[in-house]
């Protein structure tokens, strides 16, 4: 008899590793990211934004989280003030060039950032220049700053005032973990500030 994966089997396992890394996560964190969509909340009611950062497919993750901010997540609502920094071709381009890769994040958050603001840098590794840099910025400006990475944090450890370290070293598990720290932010921070649209759950 064949000892060989199946494709079956592949999928299963893929999955199953990605329950468990989520199941540990939100075991260990629920409290944490609970505190985190309420100081969210209260910026945007106090007129604050979110500015969101990271490379590849962490900057997707900046995107997909901004675009449900500005338009809306379960319940329709006044669009919410967020900002993608990974989106704009001609700001990076142009920021890279005349200022490197490392500064493009940093300097629109020097252009954009106020304090009581929240930065969100997300980087699977930790240790991805740009986002580092953009997080120092954003928390000598006052910035509320919140970090998205994986297990062992890299050289985020200590930067930003909260580290979501997901429990893993894949890239693949850590981000579907970050997406759903993401949606989990957006329906609490709904849930805040528009009580009554969930008034029957």
């Amino acid at each position: 008899m064949s000892h060989a994966k199946t494709t079956a089997d592949l999928i299963h396992a893929m999955v199953t590793r990605s329950l468990q890394v989520k199941t540990r996560f939100f075991a260990e964190h629920a409290a944490q990211l609970a505190e985190v969509a309420e100081v969210m909340a209260h910026g945007f009611r106090s007129g604050r934004k979110v500015l969101l950062f990271g490379n590849g497919g962490s900057a997707a993750d900046a995107q997909h989280i901004a675009a449900e901010f500005v338009g809306r997540f379960m319940a329709e609502r006044d669009p919410l003030p967020a900002m993608s920094l990974s989106s704009d071709t001609s700001m990076l381009t142009a920021l890279g060039n005349d200022y490197g890769f490392e500064a493009v994040f940093a300097r629109q958050i020097q252009a954009h950032g106020q304090a009581g603001d929240t930065a969100i840098g997300i980087s699977t590794s930790g240790n991805s220049p740009n986002v580092l840099r953009g997080l120092e910025t954003a928390k000598a400006k006052g910035l509320y700053t919140v970090g998205l990475t994986g297990e062992t944090g890299g050289k985020m450890n200590g930067l930003p005032e909260v580290l979501f370290k997901v429990p893993a070293n894949d890239t693949p598990r850590i981000q579907e973990t970050h997406i759903m720290i993401g949606h989990i932010l957006c329906d609490l921070i709904d849930r805040s500030l528009i009580p009554e649209k969930y008034s029957q759950d």
